[in-house]
C-alpha cells in the first residue's frame, strides 16, 4: 500500500481541483504505468525478497511518491512546485541487525526529478525507476548501498478491489486506483560498503493513486503482499480505527491457476503475535502477526525485527516496513513484505 506520511491524509474535504477515484472507470495499459498528475498523490513501491550466492536471505525495497501540492499552479516560474517527488529505499540483512535505509526529496522539474506519464519512469537524481521491454530496472545510490536490479514480469497485471478501484472505507469516495504485480523475477547486483555482489529472488510492485484523505476515524494500516510458494500471490490490508480496531479491510487472491478472489472487509483480520520495541523511538510494532485472509491462516515472521524506516525527512513519519515468510503449520508458504503505520504516531501532515 506504501501510503506513508503525506498521502492518504488525515483531513475533512478533497479539493474540487483534483482529479477523483470514479466507479466504473476502467485503468488502461500502457497509460497507466505512467503518472496521474491530476490526482493528489501516487506511489510505486517495489519490495522482494533475494539471495546472494551464499544463499543469505535480503529483503530490497524501493518506494516513489508523487504529490500534487497544488499551491503555485498559475505561477509561470519553473521553480513553482507543481509536482513533489520522494523516494525511500531500504536493505533488511539479518547479519547488519538493523535497517539500512536512505530517503530523497525533490520538486520535478529541469530534468533532476521527473515522473512521466504513460510508462513507469521515475527519478530522483541517481535514483530511477523505469520500465523495460520485459518489466522494470531500477537504479538507486543510497549511502550505505546501492543496487543495480531488473524485475522481470512472469504474470498479468493483479487489479485489486473493483476492477482496479480498491476501496478504503465504507463511503464511495474513500478509494484508490490500484493495481499490483507480484512474482517479479529479480537478478542483478547489490553493493555494501564497496563490495558488489550478486542477487536473484521475487519482488512485487504496487502502483496506486488518489485524491482521497484517510478517513477521520483512521489512525493507521497494516498492509501485506506476498508471493505465495505455489505461485499466488495475496494483499490484503486492514486500516485500524484509533482505538486500535479495525475500520476498514480488504484484500485480494490470485490463485496458482490464475483465478483471482476479491476479499471482503470481514474475510481480512491481522491478530499480533509477538511486539517490538524500537530503541530509538520506543514505538512497540506487531512485527509477528497471524493473518487469515481468503480462508489461508498465515503466521508472518520478520526477516529481522529492526525494519523501522525514520522518514521525517521526507514524507514527515517513522514506521516499520520490512521483509516477512508466512507460514502455515510450520511450512513456508510464501514471502513479502509487512507495513505498519500509524503506530509511532496517528497519520498526519
Amino acid at each position: 500500500m506504501a501510503m506513508i506520511g503525506l498521502v492518504w491524509l488525515c483531513a475533512s474535504a478533497v479539493a474540487q481541483e483534483y482529479a477523483q477515484v470514479k466507479s466504473g472507470h476502467e485503468l488502461q495499459f500502457p497509460r497507466d504505468y505512467g503518472s496521474h498528475p491530476q490526482f493528489r498523490t501516487e506511489w510505486w513501491y517495489l519490495t522482494g525478497w533475494v539471495k546472494d550466492a551464499k544463499g543469505r536471505d535480503l529483503g530490497i525495497q524501493i518506494t516513489f511518491f508523487r504529490n500534487r501540492p497544488l499551491v503555485a499552479e498559475n505561477n509561470p516560474s519553473h521553480f513553482a512546485p507543481r509536482q513533489l517527488l520522494f523516494a525511500h529505499a531500504a536493505l533488511a540483512d539479518p547479519a547488519n541487525g538493523k535497517l539500512l535505509h536512505d530517503q530523497r526529496a525533490a520538486r520535478a522539474g529541469f530534468g533532476l526529478a521527473e515522473a512521466k506519464e504513460g510508462g513507469t519512469d521515475v527519478w530522483i537524481d541517481d535514483w530511477s525507476l523505469q520500465q523495460t521491454d520485459s518489466g522494470y530496472r531500477a537504479r538507486i545510490a543510497a549511502r550505505d548501498f546501492s543496487y543495480a536490479l531488473e524485475f522481470k514480469t512472469t504474470q498479468p497485471v493483479l487489479l485489486q478491489g473493483e476492477h482496479g478501484l480498491s476501496r478504503k472505507g465504507p463511503l464511495p469516495a474513500q478509494a484508490s486506483y490500484y493495481y499490483s504485480q507480484p512474482q517479479l523475477a529479480v537478478s542483478g547486483t547489490i553493493t555494501v560498503k564497496g563490495e558488489s555482489f550478486a542477487v536473484s529472488g521475487s519482488a512485487w510492485l504496487d502502483h496506486e493513486w488518489s485524491s482521497e484523505y484517510l478517513a477521520k476515524e483512521a489512525a493507521g494500516w497494516d498492509w501485506v503482499g506476498l508471493n505465495l510458494a505455489d505461485g499466488g500471490a495475496l494483499m490484503a490490508f486492514r486500516i485500524r480505527d484509533k482505538k486500535g480496531g479495525t475500520f476498514w479491510a480488504g484484500g485480494s487472491l490470485r490463485a496458482a491457476d490464475g483465478r483471482v478472489r476479491v476479499l471482503k472487509p470481514k474475510e481480512v483480520s491481522f491478530e499480533p503475535v509477538r511486539r517490538w520495541r524500537s530503541p530509538r523511538t520506543g514505538t512497540e510494532y506487531p512485527v509477528a502477526m497471524r493473518l487469515r485472509a481468503g480462508g489461508l491462516d498465515l503466521d508472518l515472521e520478520p526477516l529481522l525485527d529492526d525494519q523501522e524506516l525514520d522518514a521525517r525527512a521526507s514524507t514527515g513519519t517513522i514506521y516499520w516496513e520490512g521483509a516477512v515468510r508466512a507460514r502455515a503449520g510450520g511450512k513456508l508458504q510464501g514471502s513479502g513484505y509487512l507495513e505498519l503505520t500509524g503506530y509511532w504516531r496517528p497519520l498526519r501532515m
